[in-house]
């Protein structure tokens, strides 16, 4: 893999690495073709999320004063600094050129790579920062609710995740078997290999 820091996202999906050319019968996932929009539906899932995973925090930790603690305040602040190692994980699974792009006022950090993956390979790679981040720091708070900062780091890791699971709902219920995708612009495709 040959990593490159692409700098600041422009909003304009022109900018970004493109499949050119595009293999034969390459089909676009369906989904937005707004990022806006995209946006909006990762976070409504994001907030779903939180709320049930918050109402999980509560009930293992019930003496937890939220806002009046330093600690799960700290949790938050790690939680939005782990979105960095957060794409790092995504880029481990890739072979290829992959790029990375920022836009913090956007709340925007995301990596592009052009290259082809399996159906199983790309899940992977779209669920892997969650389980690592998200689910198995969670587990350990369930385990020993004394934790309750990890659980919350874990609430919120895998809260960031939101848009990762549209990617991986989006290749179970439309890649059919022995299919390849490919990222190009802010859209992912399918086609099947010849």
């Amino acid at each position: 893999m040959r990593f490159h820091y692409a700098g600041k996202y422009s909003g304009n999906e022109e900018d970004l690495p493109r499949r050119d050319p595009m293999p034969e019968g390459a089909v676009q996932f369906r989904e937005s073709e707004s990022t806006f929009m995209m946006s909006v539906i990762a976070s409504v899932i994001g907030i779903v999320l939180f709320v049930a995973l918050y109402f999980v925090i509560l009930w293992r930790a019930p003496s937890l004063d939220f806002f009046g603690s330093i600690g799960p305040l700290i949790a938050m602040l790690l939680a939005l600094a782990a979105s960095v190692p957060h794409e790092f994980m995504h880029a481990m699974w890739f072979r290829e050129d992959l790029y990375m792009y920022s836009n913090l006022k956007q709340g925007m950090l995301f990596v592009v790579g052009p290259e082809d993956m399996g159906k199983w390979r790309f899940i992977w790679m779209s669920v892997f920062p969650a389980l690592v981040l998200g689910v198995l720091p969670f587990v350990a708070f369930l385990v020993n609710p004394a934790w309750t900062g990890l659980g919350v780091f874990g609430a919120m890791s895998f809260v960031a995740a939101s848009g990762d699971f549209i990617n991986v709902f989006n290749a179970l219920t439309q890649m059919p078997a022995g299919s390849q995708t490919f990222l190009s612009g802010m859209h992912s495709y399918w086609y099947l290999p010849k």
